[in-house]
């Protein structure tokens, strides 16, 4: 891919992860966001946080397994619009359903176990958008930087938990999540005993 191609393929990735959330704006503007607006946009931010976090989480093995090495670009990008979504998913919870209130989302996270879940998942995500620059990578070093962000597994299974532990009768697509997390960490594992992380893989691409 020429350089042409590739800052045509930054942009369409920037832009096509924005939709869902200029969406999500626009039908609340216009009220449509069903019965209960604020927990319908709750929910729908939620799913797209995991979705990203995964599609981040997808890159490595894909370029991989394919050899199309400059898609490596998506992963930064991808990543923090996980981190993007995730938060907002708690901004609109902390704003619009706690009404800004410390101690009733404290409560809240108390009495229901899954927000502590996904709490957890946000906080790990918070130093891995931080250190997704290139001058953070450089500060880190690519070992550090590569440890440090395999916390991206974990801020994954908390959100797969907390999403299944906040669906209370149809699971389906919370197992569904948790299938593509398995084979996402399977893969890691057997590339993990297969071959060493390369010496420069932490130059590229950064993000989650």
């Amino acid at each position: 891919m020429n350089d042409h191609d590739l800052r045509f393929a930054k942009r369409l990735v920037l832009l096509n992860s924005a939709v869902p959330a200029v969406v999500l704006g626009w039908d609340a503007w216009h009220h449509q966001l069903g019965a209960n607006p604020v927990n319908f946009a709750i929910l729908t931010t939620g799913m797209l946080a995991l979705v990203f976090l995964l599609l981040t989480l997808l890159v490595t093995p894909l370029r991989v397994l394919s050899g199309w090495n400059w898609i490596i670009f998506s992963r930064r990008t991808l990543g923090l619009y996980a981190f993007f979504y995730a938060a907002l998913h708690f901004l609109i919870f902390f704003s619009l359903d706690r009404g800004f209130s410390v101690a009733s989302t404290v409560s809240e996270m108390v009495q229901r176990k899954y927000l502590l879940v996904g709490i957890t998942g946000l906080l790990v995500m918070v130093p891995l958008a931080v250190t997704s620059t290139n001058a953070m990578i450089k500060r880190l070093g690519g070992k550090r930087w590569r440890a440090l962000h395999r916390l991206a597994y974990v801020a994954a299974v908390a959100g797969v938990i907390h999403y299944y532990m906040q669906v209370k009768k149809d699971v389906r697509q919370p197992l569904a999540f948790a299938a593509v997390l398995a084979i996402l960490l399977g893969y890691r594992w057997w590339a993990t005993l297969r071959r060493p992380v390369p010496a420069g893989a932490g130059k590229a691409g950064g993000g989650l």
